[in-house]
C-alpha cells in the first residue's frame, strides 16, 4: 500500500456553520481525527488535494498528515461525507493508526477478463460481493484485489475461497461466500413475468379494502342502523295510538 502526505491545518474549538460554510466555499473541508488511545482534534484541509490523494492511493492508503504546528499523525481515511446533492466532501474522518498493528479494512474487488458464459453462451455476470473484508498490517493491504472470470461457464461462480489474496492478509469473510456467478438470460426473463404473476396475485388476496369502499360500508351501516331505530320508533308509537284511533265511542 503506498504511502501519501497531505498537509492540514488544525482548527480550536468547535466551528459555527457560518465558519464551516466558509470553510467549504474556499474549497476547504472540516476533519477530525482520532483513535490509538489519543485524544480527537479538528482540522481542515484542501479539498482538491484530498480527493486527489483519494484517487491515487484507494480507499485505505496510508496517509502521513502534516497539521501545520503540529507535527504529523499517521492515519487512514475511515469515512468522507459528501454532499447530497452536488456530491462535494463536506467532512472527512481521520482514524490514527500504527504501522506495526494489523487493522480491518475493506478491499474493492476488481473484475478482469470476460466469463466464457457471457461471451459463448449469452449469459450474465451477477456481483454478489463487491468488497471483501481482510485484517493486515497498514502498508500491505493490496488497493484492490482481482478475480479473473474468463473461465466461467453458465452456471459457474466463484467464492471467496478461489480468490488470489497475499499471504499476509486474513480474509474475514466466510470462505464459501459467492463473489460471483453466470446465470442465463432465460431464467432472469422467465422469472420476471412469474415473479410478477405471484405479486400480484398475492397483492389481489391481500389487497385491503380501499378507503373508499370502507367508508361506503361504514356510512352504509351507519345508515341502517339509524333508518332501523325511528323505524322501530314509529311502528311502536302507532301500536300505541292505534287502539286510541280505533276505539269506538261508547254509545250513550
Amino acid at each position: 500500500m503506498e504511502e501519501l502526505e497531505l498537509a492540514a491545518i488544525k482548527r480550536d474549538g468547535k466551528s459555527s456553520k457560518k465558519q464551516l460554510s466558509g470553510l467549504r466555499g474556499s474549497f476547504h473541508i472540516p476533519a477530525v481525527i482520532y483513535g490509538e488511545g489519543k485524544p480527537p482534534f479538528s482540522v481542515s484541509l484542501d479539498e482538491r488535494n484530498l480527493l486527489a490523494m483519494r484517487k491515487k492511493g484507494g480507499l485505505n492508503a496510508v496517509i502521513h498528515l502534516k497539521i501545520e504546528g503540529n507535527g504529523t499523525e499517521t492515519v487512514i481515511l475511515k469515512d468522507l461525507q459528501r454532499h447530497p446533492v452536488s456530491e462535494r466532501p463536506i467532512h472527512a474522518d481521520f482514524q490514527r493508526i500504527s504501522l506495526t498493528r494489523k487493522i480491518e479494512a475493506k478491499v474493492p474487488l476488481h473484475i478482469i477478463g470476460e466469463a466464457s458464459g457471457v461471451k459463448n453462451s449469452g449469459g450474465i455476470l451477477q456481483h454478489e460481493l463487491r468488497f471483501l473484508s481482510i485484517r493486515a498490517l497498514p502498508t500491505h493491504i493490496p488497493s484492490a484485489i482481482e478475480v479473473d472470470v474468463s473461465s466461467l461457464e453458465i452456471n459457474q461462480h466463484l467464492s471467496v475461497k478461489d480468490l488470489k489474496v497475499p499471504s499476509d492478509v486474513e480474509v474475514l469473510d466466510s470462505p464459501e461466500h459467492r463473489v460471483v456467478h453466470v446465470s442465463t438470460f432465460k431464467e432472469e426473463v422467465a422469472a420476471a413475468p412469474v415473479a410478477a404473476e405471484v405479486a400480484a396475485a398475492g397483492a389481489a388476496v391481500a389487497e385491503p379494502e380501499s378507503s373508499s369502499t370502507k367508508g361506503k360500508k361504514d356510512e352504509e351501516g351507519k345508515l341502517a342502523k339509524e333508518t332501523k331505530a325511528p323505524a322501530a320508533g314509529g311502528d311502536a308509537k302507532a301500536a300505541a295510538k292505534g287502539p286510541e284511533k280505533g276505539k269506538e265511542a261508547p254509545k250513550k
